[in-house]
């Protein structure tokens, strides 16, 4: 089995961009409509437009554009190093929400959205 999670984005190369950037590594995929990185083995996170997505699931669905700044999900990634890439994140223009806290199911998490202030929870076990 191969999961994917799929971001809906406002500009598809900005975005490419920022993820490239806070991976630290290439899309494993490219191409009008799609940007795809590998997050592990059977995992996947992909982007696509929204206006791309829009002409699939609309007018069943809103666009997603019309959702802007309401958080409807969030990409959470446990890493060694939680502080370092919410900082990354941020001077690549995402925004912090949260601090690097211990949180009460057991992980210090620290929350930053990207650019389409999609949430990202960097957390690390304690």
């Amino acid at each position: 089995m191969l999961i994917e999670f799929i971001l809906y984005v406002k500009d598809q190369s900005k975005s490419r961009d920022f993820y490239k950037k806070l991976l630290d590594q290439k899309p494993c995929l490219d191409v009008s409509g799609m940007t795809e990185f590998n997050l592990a083995e059977n995992v996947k996170l992909g982007l696509m437009p929204e206006d791309g997505i829009a002409k699939i699931i609309t007018p069943t669905l809103v666009h997603p554009s019309k959702a802007n700044q309401v958080p409807r999900c969030e990409l959470y990634l446990k890493v060694d190093n939680a502080e370092q890439l919410s900082q990354k994140a941020i001077e690549l223009g995402g925004k912090l929400i949260s601090p690097f806290t211990q949180r009460n199911w057991g992980d210090k998490v620290v929350y930053v959205t990207d650019l389409d202030n999609h949430v990202i929870a960097f957390a690390q076990n304690v």
